[in-house]
Formats: C-alpha cells, structure tokens, sequence
C-alpha cells in the first residue's frame, strides 16, 4: 500500500517531548496556542511517555486545524492489526488531520521494554506493514485519505517509506542526509526531517544543553551509524564533538534558525519539524513556539 495523496503538511511544524510532561489539561491548551499560531504539524513521540493513539486523540480534539504525526508510532508496542485499527480510528474522527508514522524503534526498546526480538528490523517492518493492510476492520471507515509515513534513516528503510507511505520522517540528522534521501527518493515522496533547535546565544550554555539532550541518541546504534554514514567519526559521536553539536542542534537567534531550516528545505525537505529545546527539559518552550511562529509569516 502507498498512499496516492499526500497530506500538507505545511512547511514548518514543531516536534516536542515537552506537551507529554505537562497535565494532560494544560497540554491542551498549548496545542491550541500552537494552532491558532499557525504551525502545519505537530508531531508527538512514543517511548516512555504518553500511548500515542490516545495522546494524539486528546490533542486533535482540542485543535482545529493542525495535523497531528505520530513520531514515531513503535511497531514494537502494538500489534499491526492494533495499529491499524488505531490509524483508521483517528483518521475517521478527525478528516485528513492525524497522520501515521511508525518505526521499527530500538533495540533496548524493544528488548527490555517489549520483551520482544530485535532481530532483522527492516524484514521485521515490511511483515508488520503487509499484516496491516490486510487486517480486517469492522468500525465506521474514514471518508477522507490516511497518511502513512515511516521513520526511516538507512537506504532501505528511506525507499520503504516512500513504497508502503507517502514518505519519511528522519530524526536526528543533517541537512546532507535530507538531500540524500531526496536523490535517492525522487522528487515526489515527502521527506520531514527533525531538527533541533536551542534559543541561545551563549555557545558554551548552549552546546552545554545540546550535549544534555543529544546524549540520549549518540549512543543508539540506529543513529551512531547514521551520524558515521554522514562523515563523522566514532570519536565525533562518542565525545559529542563540537562540530557534531552544531550540526546537529541549531543554537543562537531566530535568524540562524531559519537558515538552518532553509538549508533542508533546500536540500529537499518538504516539511521540517522544529524541537525547541530549553535549558529546562521539563520546561513548556512556549516563548520558543511563539518566536518560531514569525517564519510563518
């Protein structure tokens, strides 16, 4: 299955952990501020937060316009039939507004988590996509399309989103990998890539908080490799160097931000999904949202 429409996804949308830490009420009313700012997207995770079906359900209904993508739906926490019945769910309730994307997660994820193999993950992803489509569905059926995306870094995951989905949500890379993944994708699967992003324009305070955050990622197989696919090298990754810091967390004014985002789209990002990050990762970056919402204009 590929989905022959696309979603718009708008051009910029915001990724962020930080509405799963906050009560569920006032994590509502931010998504509406976020909506009535004017963001395309807003994409919410699934690991050791919230259930991302029921999270995205209760940011939908407090929303009017914005989509909401799942970044990333685990196949490792719900079986395909599950997910399936979870994707139609929402996209009948709310008409072109919930877009899937869902991924093979990680090993200690789904491992020690799941209780479940790690082995052979893309294998793995084309069984769970085949199962899906086939699966019966008895509820009320959505009257408008279903968007499906994969969470893809690698070739062969990058050509599978654009074969069973509209396309790829790439976290944690580089403007050079979102103009490889469009060479070998072709001009018309959507590639939104993360980026992230820090309000600061002390380098040592900033790159101080990027390495916080980053820490979480350079040691997961799945985005070392990546990283080292790119041109960085085991030291890079392993000692977070200075030069992967930069490139991987945008810091400094609102300026340099939008060149960041520039750059993928350039490189052929049709959509990129924005993290803030503050000094306080349980902090709402509300005042981040609000001056990213000025490249709306």
């Amino acid at each position: 299955m590929s989905n022959a429409e696309q979603p718009d996804l708008g051009r910029i949308g915001l990724w962020t952990f930080a509405l799963d830490v906050q009560p569920m009420a006032k994590a509502q009313e931010a998504a509406a501020e976020i909506d009535e700012m004017g963001f395309g997207t807003v994409w919410l995770p699934e690991a050791v937060g919230r259930e991302i079906f029921s999270s995205s359900a209760l940011i939908l209904s407090a929303t009017k316009n914005i989509k909401v993508a799942s970044g990333i739906a685990s196949i490792a926490a719900r079986t395909a039939h599950t997910m399936q019945s979870g994707w139609k769910t929402l996209s009948e309730a709310f008409p072109g507004r919930f877009v899937l994307a869902l991924g093979v997660s990680h090993s200690h994820m789904v491992t020690k988590l799941h209780k479940l193999s790690y082995d052979k993950p893309y294998s793995n992803m084309v069984e769970y996509l085949d199962v899906m489509d086939k699966s019966p569905y008895a509820g009320a059926a959505p009257q408008g399309p279903m968007y499906r995306m994969i969470g893809a870094l690698g070739p062969k995951m990058l050509q599978l989103s654009a074969e069973r989905g509209v396309g790829a949500h790439p976290y944690f890379t580089t403007p050079q990998h979102t103009a490889e993944a469009r060479a070998l994708l072709g001009a018309k699967p959507l590639i939104a890539p993360e980026i992230a992003v820090i309000f600061e324009t002390d380098k040592d305070k900033a790159r101080a908080t990027a390495r916080k955050f980053m820490s979480t990622y350079t040691r997961l197989p799945n985005y070392a490799n990546n990283l080292m696919r790119l041109g960085f090298t085991q030291d890079d990754v392993t000692n977070q160097s200075d030069k992967l810091v930069d490139e991987i967390v945008t810091w400094g004014t609102l300026d340099k931000i939008a060149a960041r985002i520039k750059e993928h789209h350039d490189a052929g990002a049709n959509h990129v999904c924005v993290q803030v990050l503050t000094h306080d990762p349980l902090e709402l970056p509300m005042a981040g949202w609000r001056e990213l919402s000025a490249l709306l204009k």
